[in-house]
Protein backbone atom coordinates (compact mmCIF):
# COMPACT_ATOMS: atom_id res chain seq x y z
CA UNK A 1 0.00 0.00 0.00
CA UNK A 2 1.21 3.26 -0.87
CA UNK A 3 1.19 5.91 2.17
CA UNK A 4 0.71 9.49 -0.14
CA UNK A 5 2.55 12.37 2.06
CA UNK A 6 2.06 16.32 1.07
CA UNK A 7 4.13 18.59 1.02
CA UNK A 8 3.12 22.69 0.99
CA UNK A 9 5.95 25.65 1.61
CA UNK A 10 3.83 28.12 2.97
CA UNK A 11 5.28 32.08 4.48
CA UNK A 12 4.92 30.48 8.37
CA UNK A 13 6.92 27.49 7.35
CA UNK A 14 7.04 24.22 6.26
CA UNK A 15 3.63 21.61 6.71
CA UNK A 16 3.63 17.81 5.83
CA UNK A 17 -0.05 16.55 5.40
CA UNK A 18 -1.15 12.86 5.31
CA UNK A 19 -4.00 12.04 2.35
CA UNK A 20 -5.91 9.17 3.64
CA UNK A 21 -7.43 6.55 1.09
CA UNK A 22 -5.28 7.40 -1.57
CA UNK A 23 -6.25 4.74 -3.94
CA UNK A 24 -9.67 5.96 -3.43
CA UNK A 25 -9.12 9.70 -3.89
CA UNK A 26 -7.15 8.98 -7.30
CA UNK A 27 -9.70 7.45 -8.99
CA UNK A 28 -12.72 9.73 -7.58
CA UNK A 29 -11.11 13.27 -8.66
CA UNK A 30 -14.37 14.76 -9.72
CA UNK A 31 -15.31 14.53 -5.80
CA UNK A 32 -12.21 15.60 -4.40
CA UNK A 33 -12.73 18.60 -6.66
CA UNK A 34 -15.86 19.26 -4.39
CA UNK A 35 -14.66 18.03 -1.29
CA UNK A 36 -11.69 20.75 -1.14
CA UNK A 37 -14.15 23.87 -0.46
CA UNK A 38 -15.77 21.90 2.51
CA UNK A 39 -13.36 22.20 5.46
CA UNK A 40 -15.11 19.32 7.55
CA UNK A 41 -15.31 16.76 4.26
CA UNK A 42 -11.26 17.92 3.63
CA UNK A 43 -10.31 16.88 7.14
CA UNK A 44 -11.38 13.72 6.74
CA UNK A 45 -9.35 13.50 3.53
CA UNK A 46 -6.27 15.08 5.10
CA UNK A 47 -4.13 15.36 8.26
CA UNK A 48 -1.42 17.83 9.57
CA UNK A 49 1.64 15.25 9.97
CA UNK A 50 4.28 17.74 11.00
CA UNK A 51 4.92 21.50 10.75
CA UNK A 52 8.14 23.06 10.76
CA UNK A 53 7.64 27.18 11.81
CA UNK A 54 10.29 29.14 10.21
CA UNK A 55 12.41 30.67 13.25
CA UNK A 56 12.79 34.43 11.12
CA UNK A 57 11.85 36.47 8.17
CA UNK A 58 15.63 36.01 6.73
CA UNK A 59 14.72 31.89 7.17
CA UNK A 60 11.78 32.20 4.98
CA UNK A 61 13.06 34.41 2.45
CA UNK A 62 16.37 31.87 2.30
CA UNK A 63 14.21 29.03 2.16
CA UNK A 64 12.02 30.65 -0.35
CA UNK A 65 14.73 31.47 -2.73
CA UNK A 66 15.94 28.14 -2.36
CA UNK A 67 12.07 26.76 -3.63
CA UNK A 68 12.31 29.31 -6.35
CA UNK A 69 15.59 28.07 -7.92
CA UNK A 70 14.72 24.16 -7.56
CA UNK A 71 17.15 23.29 -4.38
CA UNK A 72 16.50 21.62 -1.44
CA UNK A 73 17.69 23.63 1.57
CA UNK A 74 18.88 22.83 4.42
CA UNK A 75 15.91 23.11 6.44
CA UNK A 76 13.66 21.05 4.66
CA UNK A 77 16.20 17.87 3.79
CA UNK A 78 16.16 18.11 7.76
CA UNK A 79 12.27 18.36 8.37
CA UNK A 80 11.89 15.46 5.81
CA UNK A 81 14.18 13.33 7.03
CA UNK A 82 12.57 13.85 10.40
CA UNK A 83 9.06 13.43 9.74
CA UNK A 84 8.93 11.10 6.38
CA UNK A 85 8.43 7.82 7.12
CA UNK A 86 11.42 5.96 4.47
CA UNK A 87 11.58 2.44 6.24
CA UNK A 88 8.51 -0.22 6.69
CA UNK A 89 5.47 -1.64 4.61
CA UNK A 90 3.95 1.56 3.46
CA UNK A 91 5.96 3.16 0.74
CA UNK A 92 5.80 6.70 1.35
CA UNK A 93 5.23 8.92 -1.75
CA UNK A 94 5.87 12.38 -1.97
CA UNK A 95 3.54 15.23 -3.42
CA UNK A 96 4.45 18.34 -4.43
CA UNK A 97 3.48 21.20 -6.50
CA UNK A 98 6.41 22.57 -8.59
CA UNK A 99 8.27 19.55 -10.57
CA UNK A 100 11.73 21.44 -10.47
CA UNK A 101 11.56 20.80 -6.95
CA UNK A 102 10.18 17.52 -6.62
CA UNK A 103 13.07 16.43 -8.92
CA UNK A 104 15.59 17.88 -6.60
CA UNK A 105 13.96 15.90 -3.80
CA UNK A 106 14.45 12.91 -5.77
CA UNK A 107 17.91 12.94 -6.52
CA UNK A 108 18.80 14.21 -3.00
CA UNK A 109 16.65 12.03 -0.74
CA UNK A 110 15.65 9.12 -3.23
CA UNK A 111 11.84 9.70 -2.69
CA UNK A 112 9.00 8.41 -4.61
CA UNK A 113 7.77 12.03 -6.06
CA UNK A 114 4.54 12.83 -7.36
CA UNK A 115 3.20 15.69 -9.24
CA UNK A 116 0.01 16.95 -10.86
CA UNK A 117 -3.32 15.08 -10.49
CA UNK A 118 -5.12 14.55 -7.32
CA UNK A 119 -2.25 16.10 -5.25
CA UNK A 120 -2.68 19.57 -7.06
CA UNK A 121 -6.16 19.44 -6.25
CA UNK A 122 -5.09 18.39 -2.43
CA UNK A 123 -2.65 21.71 -2.11
CA UNK A 124 -5.51 23.65 -3.47
CA UNK A 125 -7.42 22.72 -0.22
CA UNK A 126 -4.45 22.86 1.80
CA UNK A 127 -3.84 26.68 0.98
CA UNK A 128 -7.58 27.78 1.41
CA UNK A 129 -7.75 25.98 4.69
CA UNK A 130 -3.84 26.08 6.10
CA UNK A 131 -4.71 28.47 9.10
CA UNK A 132 -7.41 26.15 9.56
CA UNK A 133 -5.55 22.95 9.73
CA UNK A 134 -2.63 24.33 11.75
CA UNK A 135 -3.10 25.07 15.40
CA UNK A 136 -2.22 28.23 16.99
CA UNK A 137 -2.08 29.90 13.31
CA UNK A 138 -5.00 32.58 12.24
CA UNK A 139 -5.98 33.98 9.05
CA UNK A 140 -4.60 37.33 9.56
CA UNK A 141 -0.76 36.14 10.83
CA UNK A 142 -1.11 33.62 8.20
CA UNK A 143 -1.60 36.91 5.35
CA UNK A 144 0.82 39.16 7.10
CA UNK A 145 3.28 36.03 7.06
CA UNK A 146 2.71 36.04 3.04
CA UNK A 147 2.47 39.48 2.63
CA UNK A 148 6.07 40.13 4.76
CA UNK A 149 7.34 37.16 3.05
CA UNK A 150 6.53 38.34 -0.79
CA UNK A 151 7.47 41.97 -0.18
CA UNK A 152 11.09 40.68 0.77
CA UNK A 153 11.52 38.25 -1.76
CA UNK A 154 10.33 40.79 -4.35
CA UNK A 155 12.44 43.47 -3.32
CA UNK A 156 15.59 40.65 -3.16
CA UNK A 157 15.29 39.87 -6.62
CA UNK A 158 14.58 43.70 -8.00
CA UNK A 159 17.56 44.63 -6.16
CA UNK A 160 20.63 45.88 -8.52
CA UNK A 161 23.39 48.02 -8.67
CA UNK A 162 22.41 51.55 -9.86
CA UNK A 163 25.19 52.09 -12.00
CA UNK A 164 25.70 48.70 -14.09
CA UNK A 165 21.49 48.46 -14.64
CA UNK A 166 21.20 47.10 -18.24
CA UNK A 167 17.08 48.52 -18.78
CA UNK A 168 18.50 52.18 -18.76
CA UNK A 169 20.68 51.26 -22.16
CA UNK A 170 17.47 48.96 -23.48
CA UNK A 171 15.64 52.44 -23.12
CA UNK A 172 17.73 54.57 -24.39
CA UNK A 173 18.74 52.56 -27.66
CA UNK A 174 15.10 52.34 -28.31
CA UNK A 175 14.55 56.22 -27.74
CA UNK A 176 18.05 56.89 -29.92
CA UNK A 177 16.52 54.76 -32.73
CA UNK A 178 13.39 56.71 -32.13
CA UNK A 179 14.74 59.73 -32.51
CA UNK A 180 16.95 59.05 -35.82
CA UNK A 181 13.13 57.89 -37.14
CA UNK A 182 12.15 61.22 -35.89
CA UNK A 183 14.73 63.76 -36.87
CA UNK A 184 14.53 62.28 -40.53
CA UNK A 185 11.04 62.09 -40.91
CA UNK A 186 10.98 66.55 -39.52
CA UNK A 187 14.14 67.00 -41.58
CA UNK A 188 12.37 66.40 -44.66
CA UNK A 189 9.54 68.38 -43.47
CA UNK A 190 11.37 71.39 -43.06
CA UNK A 191 13.16 71.35 -46.48
CA UNK A 192 10.13 70.57 -48.23
CA UNK A 193 8.48 73.77 -46.49
CA UNK A 194 11.74 75.86 -46.84
CA UNK A 195 12.20 74.25 -50.22
CA UNK A 196 9.35 76.82 -51.63
CA UNK A 197 11.14 79.49 -51.03
CA UNK A 198 14.94 78.64 -51.32
CA UNK A 199 15.00 75.47 -54.05
CA UNK A 200 18.30 75.64 -54.31
CA UNK A 201 20.07 74.90 -50.62
CA UNK A 202 18.66 71.46 -50.85
CA UNK A 203 21.28 69.92 -53.21
CA UNK A 204 23.90 72.40 -51.37
CA UNK A 205 23.13 71.33 -47.82
CA UNK A 206 23.10 67.10 -47.71
CA UNK A 207 23.23 66.54 -44.02
CA UNK A 208 19.68 66.92 -41.74
CA UNK A 209 20.63 69.01 -38.91
CA UNK A 210 23.01 71.62 -41.12
CA UNK A 211 20.10 72.18 -43.58
CA UNK A 212 17.41 73.10 -40.60
CA UNK A 213 20.16 75.53 -38.82
CA UNK A 214 21.05 76.83 -42.07
CA UNK A 215 17.12 77.58 -42.35
CA UNK A 216 17.54 79.60 -39.27
CA UNK A 217 20.42 81.67 -40.54
CA UNK A 218 18.94 82.25 -43.62
CA UNK A 219 15.77 83.28 -42.77
CA UNK A 220 14.56 85.29 -46.30
CA UNK A 221 16.92 84.26 -48.44
CA UNK A 222 16.53 88.46 -50.25
CA UNK A 223 18.03 89.62 -47.13
CA UNK A 224 20.90 87.22 -47.72
CA UNK A 225 23.95 89.57 -47.89
CA UNK A 226 28.07 88.82 -47.86
CA UNK A 227 28.00 89.94 -44.46
CA UNK A 228 26.15 86.78 -43.09
CA UNK A 229 29.19 84.50 -45.02
CA UNK A 230 31.54 84.46 -41.75
CA UNK A 231 28.20 82.77 -39.65
CA UNK A 232 27.31 80.56 -42.93
CA UNK A 233 31.05 79.40 -43.00
CA UNK A 234 30.64 78.52 -38.79
CA UNK A 235 27.42 76.62 -39.99
CA UNK A 236 28.57 74.63 -43.22
CA UNK A 237 32.36 74.32 -42.28
CA UNK A 238 32.81 75.05 -45.73
CA UNK A 239 33.70 78.94 -47.34
CA UNK A 240 33.39 77.63 -51.03
CA UNK A 241 30.05 75.94 -49.87
CA UNK A 242 29.03 79.01 -47.91
CA UNK A 243 29.82 81.15 -51.63
CA UNK A 244 28.18 79.21 -53.31
CA UNK A 245 24.53 78.96 -51.07
CA UNK A 246 25.02 83.30 -51.35
CA UNK A 247 25.49 82.77 -55.16
CA UNK A 248 22.71 80.69 -55.14
CA UNK A 249 20.56 82.85 -53.38
CA UNK A 250 20.81 86.04 -55.84
CA UNK A 251 19.71 83.60 -58.63
CA UNK A 252 17.04 81.32 -56.96
CA UNK A 253 13.80 80.37 -58.51
CA UNK A 254 11.88 80.25 -55.35
CA UNK A 255 8.77 82.03 -54.67
CA UNK A 256 8.60 84.65 -51.78
CA UNK A 257 7.35 84.00 -48.37
CA UNK A 258 5.55 85.77 -45.67
CA UNK A 259 6.78 86.82 -42.77
CA UNK A 260 4.55 84.49 -40.86
CA UNK A 261 5.29 81.75 -42.98
CA UNK A 262 8.79 82.53 -42.53
CA UNK A 263 8.69 82.39 -38.60
CA UNK A 264 6.85 78.93 -38.16
CA UNK A 265 9.29 77.77 -40.84
CA UNK A 266 12.18 78.53 -37.95
CA UNK A 267 10.21 77.45 -35.13
CA UNK A 268 10.17 74.61 -36.33
CA UNK A 269 14.05 73.67 -37.64
CA UNK A 270 14.80 75.25 -34.38
CA UNK A 271 12.87 72.10 -33.28
CA UNK A 272 14.61 69.80 -35.14
CA UNK A 273 17.77 71.41 -34.40
CA UNK A 274 17.03 71.05 -30.35
CA UNK A 275 16.40 66.91 -30.78
CA UNK A 276 19.83 67.06 -32.95
CA UNK A 277 21.56 68.12 -30.06
CA UNK A 278 19.28 66.11 -27.39
CA UNK A 279 20.23 62.62 -30.03
CA UNK A 280 23.80 63.55 -29.64
CA UNK A 281 23.36 63.89 -25.43
CA UNK A 282 21.33 60.64 -25.43
CA UNK A 283 24.32 58.80 -27.57
CA UNK A 284 27.50 60.22 -24.90
CA UNK A 285 25.23 58.96 -22.00
CA UNK A 286 24.89 55.69 -23.95
CA UNK A 287 28.48 55.47 -24.13
CA UNK A 288 28.93 56.46 -19.98
CA UNK A 289 26.46 53.19 -19.50
CA UNK A 290 28.06 51.27 -21.63
CA UNK A 291 31.39 51.90 -20.14
CA UNK A 292 29.98 50.80 -17.20
CA UNK A 293 27.68 48.19 -17.34
CA UNK A 294 29.49 46.24 -20.50
CA UNK A 295 32.32 47.89 -21.02
CA UNK A 296 34.06 44.91 -22.85
CA UNK A 297 31.26 44.20 -25.39
CA UNK A 298 31.52 48.04 -26.14
CA UNK A 299 34.89 47.79 -26.51
CA UNK A 300 34.98 44.74 -29.02
CA UNK A 301 31.89 45.61 -30.68
CA UNK A 302 30.88 49.30 -29.99
CA UNK A 303 28.27 50.94 -28.33
CA UNK A 304 25.23 50.56 -30.39
CA UNK A 305 25.51 47.12 -31.83
CA UNK A 306 26.68 46.20 -27.86
CA UNK A 307 23.57 48.05 -26.61
CA UNK A 308 21.34 46.82 -29.37
CA UNK A 309 21.88 43.27 -28.43
CA UNK A 310 21.45 43.56 -25.12
CA UNK A 311 17.78 45.26 -26.09
CA UNK A 312 16.66 42.12 -27.98
CA UNK A 313 18.20 39.50 -25.75
CA UNK A 314 16.06 41.59 -23.14
CA UNK A 315 18.75 41.58 -20.55
CA UNK A 316 22.65 41.60 -20.40
CA UNK A 317 22.05 38.21 -18.50
CA UNK A 318 20.24 36.53 -21.18
CA UNK A 319 22.94 37.80 -23.79
CA UNK A 320 25.48 35.83 -21.96
CA UNK A 321 23.12 32.70 -21.01
CA UNK A 322 23.13 32.92 -25.38
CA UNK A 323 25.11 30.89 -27.46
CA UNK A 324 27.73 31.74 -30.33
CA UNK A 325 24.73 30.36 -32.77
CA UNK A 326 22.08 32.17 -31.34
CA UNK A 327 23.77 35.58 -30.92
CA UNK A 328 25.25 35.56 -34.76
CA UNK A 329 21.71 35.21 -35.74
CA UNK A 330 19.96 37.39 -33.01
CA UNK A 331 17.79 40.19 -35.11
CA UNK A 332 17.25 38.00 -38.39
CA UNK A 333 14.68 35.43 -37.04
CA UNK A 334 12.60 36.51 -40.00
CA UNK A 335 14.77 35.40 -42.22
CA UNK A 336 15.82 32.55 -40.06
CA UNK A 337 12.62 31.07 -40.07
CA UNK A 338 11.56 31.65 -43.39
CA UNK A 339 14.58 29.97 -44.62
CA UNK A 340 14.08 26.95 -42.63
CA UNK A 341 10.41 26.93 -44.10
CA UNK A 342 11.13 26.82 -47.59
CA UNK A 343 14.35 24.62 -46.87
CA UNK A 344 16.68 27.92 -48.44
CA UNK A 345 20.18 29.33 -46.99
CA UNK A 346 20.51 30.18 -43.71
CA UNK A 347 21.12 33.76 -42.63
CA UNK A 348 25.16 33.86 -41.63
CA UNK A 349 24.28 37.22 -39.18
CA UNK A 350 22.14 39.27 -37.72
CA UNK A 351 22.53 42.87 -35.45
CA UNK A 352 26.09 41.91 -35.56
CA UNK A 353 26.33 42.91 -39.36
CA UNK A 354 26.58 46.50 -38.29
CA UNK A 355 29.81 45.81 -36.81
CA UNK A 356 32.75 47.38 -38.47
CA UNK A 357 34.82 43.79 -38.90
CA UNK A 358 31.86 42.62 -40.96
CA UNK A 359 31.70 45.38 -43.48
CA UNK A 360 35.57 45.19 -43.94
CA UNK A 361 35.71 41.67 -44.76
CA UNK A 362 35.55 39.83 -48.36
CA UNK A 363 32.48 38.43 -49.12
CA UNK A 364 33.43 34.53 -49.23
CA UNK A 365 35.01 35.36 -45.24
CA UNK A 366 31.79 37.40 -43.93
CA UNK A 367 30.47 34.17 -42.81
CA UNK A 368 33.48 33.04 -41.30
CA UNK A 369 33.90 36.86 -39.51
CA UNK A 370 30.92 36.86 -38.31
CA UNK A 371 30.80 33.35 -36.35
CA UNK A 372 34.05 34.50 -35.17
CA UNK A 373 32.80 38.01 -34.26
CA UNK A 374 29.82 36.21 -32.26
CA UNK A 375 31.81 33.96 -30.44
CA UNK A 376 34.13 36.79 -29.13
CA UNK A 377 30.51 38.80 -28.21
CA UNK A 378 29.78 35.69 -26.24
CA UNK A 379 32.57 35.55 -24.54
CA UNK A 380 32.57 39.33 -23.87
CA UNK A 381 28.97 39.23 -22.45
CA UNK A 382 29.72 36.74 -20.44
CA UNK A 383 32.56 38.75 -18.64
CA UNK A 384 30.58 41.74 -18.13
CA UNK A 385 27.40 39.87 -16.78
CA UNK A 386 29.48 38.04 -13.89
CA UNK A 387 32.35 40.24 -13.15
CA UNK A 388 32.15 42.00 -9.88
CA UNK A 389 34.61 45.12 -11.15
CA UNK A 390 33.83 46.05 -14.58
CA UNK A 391 37.33 46.79 -16.73
CA UNK A 392 37.40 46.71 -20.34
CA UNK A 393 40.75 44.67 -20.61
CA UNK A 394 39.27 41.90 -22.17
CA UNK A 395 37.35 43.54 -24.66
CA UNK A 396 40.40 45.32 -25.90
CA UNK A 397 42.21 41.55 -26.48
CA UNK A 398 38.98 39.99 -27.70
CA UNK A 399 39.35 43.05 -30.35
CA UNK A 400 42.87 42.26 -31.41
CA UNK A 401 42.15 38.65 -31.95
CA UNK A 402 39.36 39.72 -34.44
CA UNK A 403 41.53 41.76 -36.18
CA UNK A 404 44.27 39.56 -36.18
CA UNK A 405 41.20 36.82 -37.51
CA UNK A 406 40.93 39.63 -40.45
CA UNK A 407 44.73 39.80 -40.95
CA UNK A 408 44.83 35.88 -41.54
CA UNK A 409 42.36 35.74 -43.67
CA UNK A 410 43.55 38.47 -46.13
CA UNK A 411 47.79 37.54 -45.97
CA UNK A 412 47.63 34.31 -44.22
CA UNK A 413 49.68 35.42 -41.27
CA UNK A 414 49.02 33.13 -38.07
CA UNK A 415 47.12 34.54 -35.11
CA UNK A 416 48.16 34.13 -31.25
CA UNK A 417 46.71 31.50 -29.48
CA UNK A 418 43.69 32.14 -27.35
CA UNK A 419 45.31 30.79 -24.59
CA UNK A 420 48.26 33.33 -24.72
CA UNK A 421 45.56 36.13 -25.04
CA UNK A 422 43.78 35.56 -22.01
CA UNK A 423 46.77 34.91 -19.61
CA UNK A 424 47.82 38.58 -20.53
CA UNK A 425 44.78 39.37 -20.06
CA UNK A 426 43.85 38.24 -16.75
CA UNK A 427 47.08 40.18 -15.65
CA UNK A 428 46.22 43.14 -17.09
CA UNK A 429 42.39 42.83 -15.84
CA UNK A 430 43.57 41.93 -12.24
CA UNK A 431 45.93 44.82 -11.83
CA UNK A 432 42.92 47.25 -13.37
CA UNK A 433 41.16 45.94 -10.57
CA UNK A 434 43.05 46.08 -8.17
CA UNK A 435 43.29 50.12 -8.74
CA UNK A 436 39.93 50.42 -9.21
CA UNK A 437 39.43 48.47 -5.41
CA UNK A 438 41.69 51.14 -4.15
CA UNK A 439 40.05 53.68 -5.63
CA UNK A 440 36.63 52.94 -4.11
CA UNK A 441 38.38 52.17 -0.72
CA UNK A 442 39.12 55.68 -1.04
CA UNK A 443 35.70 57.28 -1.82
CA UNK A 444 34.29 55.15 0.57
CA UNK A 445 36.71 56.33 3.40
CA UNK A 446 35.85 60.42 2.88
CA UNK A 447 32.31 59.39 2.49
CA UNK A 448 32.45 58.08 5.89
CA UNK A 449 34.25 61.16 7.19
CA UNK A 450 32.03 63.47 5.91
CA UNK A 451 28.81 61.31 7.43
CA UNK A 452 30.62 61.69 10.63
CA UNK A 453 31.38 65.45 10.82
CA UNK A 454 27.55 66.30 9.21
CA UNK A 455 26.64 63.60 12.13
CA UNK A 456 28.53 65.85 14.73
CA UNK A 457 27.44 68.93 13.72
CA UNK A 458 24.02 67.98 14.07
CA UNK A 459 24.10 66.94 17.30
CA UNK A 460 25.88 69.98 17.87
CA UNK A 461 23.16 71.78 16.71
CA UNK A 462 20.48 69.86 18.73
CA UNK A 463 22.19 70.39 22.14
CA UNK A 464 22.48 74.41 21.13
CA UNK A 465 18.45 74.34 20.43
CA UNK A 466 17.94 71.88 23.82
CA UNK A 467 20.10 74.29 25.31
CA UNK A 468 18.34 77.37 23.96
CA UNK A 469 14.37 75.71 24.93
CA UNK A 470 15.96 75.26 28.86
CA UNK A 471 17.09 79.08 28.77
CA UNK A 472 13.90 80.10 29.04
CA UNK A 473 12.82 77.91 31.76
CA UNK A 474 16.00 78.87 34.51
CA UNK A 475 16.81 82.53 33.38
CA UNK A 476 16.30 83.85 36.71
CA UNK A 477 17.92 81.15 38.51
CA UNK A 478 21.05 81.43 36.52
CA UNK A 479 20.75 85.34 36.80
CA UNK A 480 20.88 84.98 40.88
CA UNK A 481 23.87 82.52 40.51
CA UNK A 482 26.05 85.01 38.50
CA UNK A 483 25.38 87.42 41.01
CA UNK A 484 26.41 85.18 43.92
CA UNK A 485 28.97 84.11 41.58
CA UNK A 486 31.04 87.52 41.07
CA UNK A 487 30.84 88.50 44.32
CA UNK A 488 32.43 86.11 45.27
CA UNK A 489 35.33 86.16 42.91
CA UNK A 490 35.72 89.62 43.75
CA UNK A 491 36.19 88.99 47.30
CA UNK A 492 38.50 86.04 46.48
CA UNK A 493 40.67 88.47 44.45
CA UNK A 494 40.67 90.64 47.53
CA UNK A 495 42.01 88.10 50.08
CA UNK A 496 44.78 86.95 47.23
CA UNK A 497 46.11 90.89 46.66
CA UNK A 498 46.54 91.02 50.40
CA UNK A 499 48.35 87.69 50.84
CA UNK A 500 50.50 88.78 48.08
CA UNK A 501 51.45 92.42 49.89
CA UNK A 502 52.27 90.39 53.16
CA UNK A 503 55.00 88.40 50.58
CA UNK A 504 53.21 84.64 50.56
CA UNK A 505 52.88 84.31 46.86
CA UNK A 506 55.53 84.98 43.92
CA UNK A 507 55.75 88.52 42.32
CA UNK A 508 54.14 87.08 39.18
CA UNK A 509 51.42 85.89 40.70
CA UNK A 510 50.70 88.99 43.02
CA UNK A 511 50.75 90.86 39.73
CA UNK A 512 48.49 88.58 37.63
CA UNK A 513 45.96 88.64 41.03
CA UNK A 514 46.33 92.05 40.82
CA UNK A 515 44.93 92.97 37.52
CA UNK A 516 42.30 90.57 37.91
CA UNK A 517 41.39 92.03 41.04
CA UNK A 518 41.14 95.58 38.89
CA UNK A 519 39.69 94.05 36.03
CA UNK A 520 36.80 92.36 38.05
CA UNK A 521 34.03 95.07 39.38
CA UNK A 522 32.07 94.53 42.50
CA UNK A 523 28.55 93.54 41.78
CA UNK A 524 26.67 95.60 43.97
CA UNK A 525 22.65 94.37 44.35
CA UNK A 526 20.06 96.63 43.63
CA UNK A 527 17.21 96.80 46.17
CA UNK A 528 14.37 95.80 45.11
CA UNK A 529 11.65 98.55 44.37
CA UNK A 530 8.60 99.26 47.12
CA UNK A 531 5.77 100.71 46.16
CA UNK A 532 6.45 103.71 48.26
CA UNK A 533 9.78 104.21 46.31
CA UNK A 534 7.37 104.46 42.98
CA UNK A 535 5.38 107.02 43.98
CA UNK A 536 8.24 109.40 45.45
CA UNK A 537 9.70 109.22 41.67
CA UNK A 538 6.35 109.90 39.83
CA UNK A 539 6.61 113.06 42.54
CA UNK A 540 9.93 113.89 41.22
CA UNK A 541 8.82 113.45 37.61
CA UNK A 542 6.08 115.84 37.88
CA UNK A 543 8.02 118.64 40.05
Amino acid sequence: MVLLHVLFEHAAGYALFVVKEVEEIGMLLPQVEDCVLNIGKFNGMVSLAAFFPFKSAQAALDNINAISEGVVHADLKLFLETNLPIGGKKKAMLGVGDAKIGGALQEELGLAIQTGGVVAEILRGVRLHFHSLVKGLTAQAASKAQLGLGHSYSRAKVKFNVNRSDNMIIQSIALLDQLDKDINTFSMRVREWYGYHFPELIKIVTDNSTYCKMTQLIGNRKELSEESLESMEEVVMDSAKAQSILEASRSSMGMDISPIDLINIERFSNRVVSLAAYRLELQEYLHSKMGQVAPNLAALIGDVVGARLISHAGSLTNLAKYPASTVQILGAEKALFRALKTRGNTPKYGLIFHSTFIGRAAAKNKGRISRYLANKCTIASRIDAFSDVPTCVFGDKLRDQVEERLSFYETGEAPRKNLDVMKEAVIQAGEVAAEIKIKLAKKEKKRMKREKKLAALSTGDGDEEAGDGEAGATENGEAKKKKKKSVSEAVQMEEEASAAENGDVPAKKKKKRKSEAMEVEPVAEEAPETPQTEKKKKRKKKD
